[in-house]
């Protein structure tokens, strides 16, 4: 992939400066309500994380199976701390299939044209017949009015820089992460993440699945900076 695991790792790091744990519940209200619709026993949430959307589900489907995925060692980390089964494996290594497979906050857009559509091949081999694919994009909004510029966050410990810019379809950031290990003792690591437009036909297509749903979801600006999605493999 694109993105390597110590670019994901640096994100796992910081995710709590970037404004996602205050935004998270209403995102995560869209799949809630979309899966009340179906009678399904098993999910898989692909970029699971640190866990906290699959300890959602499980609160609110008691009776379903949830299983976790994610190229981030330090995500599969702390998803286990937190008792979920996580594992760290890319999905077209999964031997199992589901009756529901998720990706939540933007993670299809991590991914390239080329990279997507092996993403979407593998996905239509671990879905069962009739199951469903739950996911959210990025608009243009997203990418040119919410994510593009310069944007710094620190805490005690942590000081946080990002110069981010969006061309031709392709949004570039530049991480710098200063942390303090010990007393006056900082440490500077710096990772490129990219991210990818897509539109909603090109995954329902790529994927061979049945379009269900289209929703706008507006979590930081004054326009939808998010579509989410339902679709199904009939």
């Amino acid at each position: 992939m694109s993105n390597t695991s110590a670019a994901l790792d640096l994100y796992a790091d910081v995710e709590d400066l970037l404004g996602v744990y205050e935004a998270a519940p209403r995102l995560y209200a869209h799949y809630l309500l979309a899966l009340q619709e179906f009678d399904f026993r098993s999910l898989l949430d692909v970029g699971c994380g640190s866990g906290e959307f699959i300890l959602q589900l499980q609160g609110a489907f008691p009776e379903a199976r949830f299983q976790g995925i994610d190229l981030s060692p330090e995500m599969v980390h702390r998803s286990r701390e937190r008792g979920v089964d996580a594992h760290c494996i890319d999905l077209c290594d999964v031997a199992d299939r589901y009756d529901v497979i998720t990706c939540v906050f933007d993670m299809l857009n991590y991914l390239s044209a080329e990279e997507l559509s092996a993403f979407l091949h593998c996905l239509g081999g671990r879905l069962k017949p009739g199951g469903v694919f739950l996911c959210d994009l990025n608009t243009l909004y997203g990418f040119e009015e919410v994510a593009v510029g310069a944007f710094s966050a620190e805490d005690d410990d942590r000081f946080l820089a990002i110069e981010s810019d969006f061309e031709e379809g392709v949004y570039t950031a530049d991480f710098t992460l200063f942390q303090r290990k010990e007393k006056e003792c900082w440490t500077k690591r710096s990772q490129r993440i990219r991210q990818y437009y897509h539109t909603p036909q090109e995954i329902a297509d790529r994927a061979g699945l049945k379009p269900l749903r289209s929703e706008p979801v507006t979590l930081y600006g004054e326009e939808a900076d998010k579509l989410f999605l339902v679709m199904q493999k009939v």
